[in-house]
């Protein structure tokens, strides 16, 4: 879990910038919602490694499976607790109650739409459903409603140019995006990245409200000066699209900004090649040509000199190495944790270990304990083929067993 985080939030990261400094200012408002949306998507599911490629080189790496090593557990379980059970629970627990406050919120800030569509008076404006509230806000729209003050409204002051302006985020679905971001704030609320990405979708929802405004009315200055007018101190609504978000010199100057669509397809196309390199660096695999021991013996047999690399003292002393260390966490003998876990890595042609990936865990940190035991070890003799140093991946399963 600790190194899908920090695959994802380097993700995350990674696409934030590139938008910031390489798309934000651009007018290409719709390429930019749909790049925001796809990050975020992106970030999550990649690190997953749901699929590899194969690499395209080093194409006579060989994998060797070692043999199984049996640890068993004891059934009389210690009374003292570890630190690290005792952090993690701690963890878990303020996690849960930061998933659970934001959740309330989230629920609360639903209920108010729905209480506000019940509880006033509705009315039709160009064809748009507008629910009339008796108190001073600014306008903004959710869902499939748009929301007005019914004094702005009774005393003529709801120019048509913001009835367009809700209607376009209405029309384009922006409450989606929303509704999307909010649920992933919940569930990463730890990550700040998520507020980030929250502020740009919105800001970008703006972008595209204002273009539909202005194709429409075709009055950039005066759509300027009436935003002007209706920007207050009055309270934004959350979750809602509200007309005065971030009124700042920048929309302004979106609106007036020509664009450039020879520059539009070059960052298009360069933002492709970001996607499918972090694809591919995320999810090739480390090793290339996969063979077993008796790959191995038939190699030999054709006069292909191969060594395999060995442990200091052989394979026996190896696994009695990783027997000695490997010391299983307090609450997976509480749970009487049993089955294999399937550890890979590589020994590189100096003899030390790298490229550590883990096949199969059974979690409570199984797998990564696994690994930071096999990095305690010395250094291999090196495998060679033909004289020449190899690098050689080793598969190493582990079994757990009660006694």
């Amino acid at each position: 879990m600790t190194m899908y985080l920090l695959k994802s939030g380097m993700l995350l990261l990674i696409f934030y910038t590139v938008y910031k400094l390489w798309l934000e200012n651009e007018k290409m408002f719709r390429f930019n919602r749909g790049y925001l949306i796809i990050s975020l998507v992106f970030s999550l599911i990649i690190p997953l490694q749901l699929f590899s490629f194969g690499p395209f080189l080093d194409s006579n790496l060989k994998t060797i499976q070692l043999e199984e090593i049996i640890l068993r557990t004891n059934n009389v379980i210690q009374n003292k607790t570890s630190s690290y059970y005792i952090i993690t629970m701690v963890l878990s627990i303020i996690y849960a109650i930061g998933v659970l406050l934001l959740s309330i919120r989230f629920a609360l800030n639903l209920y108010s739409f729905y209480k506000k569509s019940k509880n006033n008076k509705i009315q039709f404006i160009n064809g748009e459903k507008v629910i009339l509230i008796n108190e001073s806000i600014l306008p903004h729209s959710f869902w499939n409603t748009i929301f007005i003050s019914l004094d702005d409204y009774e005393s003529n002051k709801i120019p048509s140019e913001l009835i367009a302006h809700e209607k376009a985020h209405l029309t384009q679905k922006h409450s989606l995006d929303i509704l999307f971001i909010e649920v992933l704030q919940i569930i990463f609320w730890f990550n700040p990245l998520f507020i980030s990405y929250k502020k740009a979708i919105k800001l970008n929802h703006e972008f595209l409200a204002d273009e539909a405004v202005n194709k429409q009315f075709n009055s950039v200055s005066y759509y300027q000066n009436l935003l002007l007018k209706i920007a207050s101190n009055k309270t934004n609504i959350a979750l809602a699209s509200n007309i005065n978000y971030l009124i700042t010199k920048k929309r302004f100057l979106m609106m007036a900004k020509k664009q450039s669509p020879v520059k539009n397809i070059f960052k298009m196309f360069a933002v492709g090649m970001i996607y499918s390199i972090l694809l591919f660096v995320f999810n090739t695999k480390t090793f290339a040509q996969e063979s077993t021991n008796n790959d191995l013996e038939v190699n030999k047999k054709t006069n292909s000199a191969i060594k395999q690399p060995e442990y200091p003292g052989g394979n026996i002393e190896f696994y009695k190495f990783v027997g000695m260390h490997f010391k299983l966490p307090v609450e997976a003998t509480q749970d009487k944790v049993e089955g294999k876990i399937l550890i890979k890595f590589m020994v590189e042609k100096d003899g030390s270990l790298s490229n550590f990936k883990i096949e199969k865990d059974l979690g409570y940190g199984l797998a990564e304990k696994a690994i930071g035991v096999i990095k305690l070890s010395p250094k291999w003799i090196p495998g060679s083929e033909n004289g020449k140093p190899v690098r050689v991946e080793y598969s190493l399963p582990i079994t757990i067993q009660s006694k």
